[in-house]
């Protein structure tokens, strides 16, 4: 059976960042990406993806402001006819910056926010950045670009929900995306100083649907509970290697962006071209599909609706990468994330000092 056609790919043009986010999902070892792709790479890269099929380049990091030819780059991706967005601190983007971006096609904006307040928002990010990104928005919002403001929540700012909805209502953006912490990266380093408690969820859920009510039709409300409070896994990216492709700044392809964990052959796009890669590499092949997974998937009625779970999550709590994912309670290693709530809802429990990202 032939591969399926990816329409999504993510661009991680740089891990070079100006924050220091705890929860940052990236590689700690940022050294092995210091060699970047050039522009004449990148741009290779997106006419390969085009030709696959792909539709939507999503240009990320790091900060990917940091990256002088971000235009270029951009007006590349559009002349192929893919959808562009900019996923982005908003640190750097100032208005020539930004009309340059939509000169070259630019279609689409997604900034982080850390929180509804200066301080709170500039100690989770690391340095003092708040009034950037609003300014940075309303930027954006100016420029005519639809806007979407991602939160990325956690234990030291999910009780400021409705506070954080309301601030991004004012700023009028056109969908929020409040994403509880993958525990990848920085954020599996921070995860006991991250992981809420369930009656920080419980509110936290409490709010959001009142919200979706209240904005239906005029702003959409995207909330991403945390997989370790969850019956079943999610399916990890819609399936490995089915539906999206990542590429890190040093040009390894990658099924997701936190594959660089697993214990097989890197694929990397200066060697092989992007469609032998997510067609061949092992990377991409040892888990697509369902012959690969064990039990209980592999008789589980969820098989084709989970997918086993996420395999960079089953590596990292198991060691095991083709495990189910013991975020699942049908998982014979559950009890590790019963574990890891169970110690998260402690009543006498003290938070850890969130750790800095080092940075460049």
């Amino acid at each position: 059976m032939s591969a399926p056609r990816p329409f999504g790919l993510l661009a991680e043009l740089t891990y070079r960042c100006p924050l220091a986010c705890a929860y940052c999902s990236n590689p700690i070892e940022l050294a092995r990406y210091d060699d970047e792709l050039s522009t004449a790479d990148w741009q290779r890269v997106f006419g390969e993806a085009a030709a696959m099929g792909v539709l939507q380049a999503h240009l990320s990091g790091g900060e990917p402001l940091l990256r002088r030819d971000l235009p270029e780059l951009v007006r590349t991706a559009c002349d192929l006819g893919m959808y562009t967005n900019l996923v982005t601190s908003a640190i750097g983007l100032s208005r020539p910056r930004a009309e340059a971006l939509r000169a070259a096609g630019l279609d689409h904006v997604q900034v982080s926010v850390q929180a509804d307040e200066p301080a709170t928002s500039d100690r989770i990010a690391g340095i003092r950045s708040f009034d950037k990104k609003l300014e940075a928005c309303r930027l954006v919002r100016e420029l005519g670009w639809p806007l979407t403001v991602n939160v990325v929540l956690h234990r030291q700012n999910i009780e400021r929900i409705g506070a954080i909805v309301d601030l991004v209502e004012r700023l009028g953006a056109d969908r929020v995306e409040l994403a509880n912490t993958q525990y990848y990266g920085w954020a599996w380093r921070n995860r006991s100083s991250l992981l809420p408690t369930r009656e920080q969820l419980d509110r936290a859920e409490e709010v959001v649907t009142a919200a979706r009510a209240r904005l239906a039709g005029s702003m959409e409300v995207v909330h991403v509970l945390p997989d370790y409070y969850s019956r079943y896994p999610k399916p990890c990216m819609g399936g490995w290697a089915q539906r999206q492709l990542t590429v890190a700044p040093n040009g390894d392809a990658l099924p997701c962006p936190a594959a660089q964990t697993l214990p097989l052959p890197r694929a990397s796009v200066r060697d092989t071209g992007l469609d032998e890669i997510w067609t061949s590499a092992p990377l991409f092949t040892a888990y697509r599909g369902e012959d690969w997974m064990q039990e209980p998937c592999r008789t589980c009625d969820r098989r084709e609706v989970d997918l086993g779970g996420c395999r960079c999550q089953a590596f990292q709590l198991t060691g095991d990468a083709a495990a189910t994912d013991p975020v699942c309670h049908l998982s014979p290693e559950h009890g590790l994330v019963e574990d890891v709530v169970s110690e998260a809802n402690r009543p006498a429990r003290v938070d850890l000092e969130l750790a800095p990202r080092p940075h460049r």
